[in-house]
């Protein structure tokens, strides 16, 4: 318990170190890249026009669905009693009531015959980064867009295989997926309302269709969005800390579900799960980064996971974790 509020204290010292360099890059509208690690204990903010060589980005790109050819990859899983033993310590602080919703993820090894660079050059994806060589981030969802005053968030919860008969159907009557979704959008409502007024849900579990790989993935999102107080730049730290880490990467109650996720992974998630995203002047665009390959000392992981619940089967979880093992090429 002292370890948890040493490490919470941590965060919010770390929290407050980027908070004060954001604010003051917003005062003086200076267009910034922004890269943040889950914890916080890594982080990347550049003006744009001194971004380093080795980075580049896209945000909020276009899908082609080309469907081109893909190059050929193999991925290792955790093993399924790794899984299991984590999965059943969720499910026994869900019982004791600490969490109920929580955000499960580990690392794959996954081979394939291309470079980061190339990676990146490839992938078919709403947000791209390339940090140098050190990971790429091909991700669908979006963390908050801030323009003309409103902050949009676009929390997505819900994924299956969109190959599967009446699939979109069986995503929006599934009853597990419902519960998961609504918490997410309950907590995502109440994380806007601590930066701004007006908060509601313009629109409710509406579905996307998002690549993955030679596949297709149904995945569920909504819409809700809120008014900031004018001259927000100014307190563009300010907004973007007091949310972190993502609500839709983590659970609910987040403070307690971050602690247990800490105890129940057993490794460093890093930049993965973290935010990137962009200020120009005036609006902001930022990215949950998900759909992760990392260059680690003896090869590529690829993190994924997803939300565990009270209805929450391991078998399915342990799938789903697989099927977001992918490379959306071009």
């Amino acid at each position: 318990m002292e370890m948890d509020r040493l490490m919470e204290k941590d965060f919010y010292k770390r929290a407050k170190g980027i908070e004060t360099r954001l604010n003051a890059l917003g005062r003086s509208r200076t267009p910034t890249l922004f890269v943040l690690s889950y914890d916080l204990r890594e982080n990347y903010i550049a003006p744009l026009k001194s971004v380093e060589k080795g980075i580049r980005y896209h945000m909020d790109r276009s899908f082609s669905r080309r469907g081109g050819a893909s190059l050929p990859y193999r991925f290792e899983a955790v093993p399924l009693d790794r899984y299991r033993r984590a999965f059943d310590r969720v499910m026994e602080e869900i019982r004791r009531g600490n969490t109920y919703l929580l955000n499960l993820t580990f690392p794959s090894r996954i081979e394939i015959d291309a470079d980061l660079e190339t990676l990146y050059e490839r992938s078919d994806a709403r947000f791209k980064l390339l940090f140098k060589d050190r990971f790429v981030c091909f991700s669908p969802e979006r963390f908050v867009r801030i323009e003309q005053g409103r902050i949009h968030t676009h929390p997505m919860k819900g994924t299956i295989d969109a190959s599967i008969p009446g699939a979109e159907e069986k995503i929006l009557s599934d009853a597990k997926e419902m519960a998961e979704h609504v918490m997410v959008v309950d907590l995502l409502r109440n994380d806007l309302s601590m930066v701004a007024d007006r908060v509601r849900v313009e629109r409710f579990r509406y579905v996307e269709k998002i690549r993955a790989g030679e596949r297709e993935l149904l995945q569920v999102s909504s819409h809700i969005t809120g008014k900031l107080e004018e001259g927000w730049p100014d307190r563009l730290g300010t907004i973007l800390t007091r949310m972190l880490p993502a609500g839709s990467i983590t659970g609910a109650p987040k403070q307690k579900t971050v602690e247990i996720i800490r105890e129940v992974e057993g490794y460093d998630r890093g930049f993965f799960t973290g935010i990137f995203g962009v200020f120009d002047g005036e609006s902001l665009d930022s990215a949950v980064m998900i759909r992760f390959i990392e260059r680690q000392r003896n090869g590529l992981v690829f993190k994924s996971g997803g939300g565990i619940t009270v209805d929450s089967d391991p078998e399915a979880e342990y799938r789903e974790l697989q099927e977001k093992i992918y490379v959306p090429f071009l």
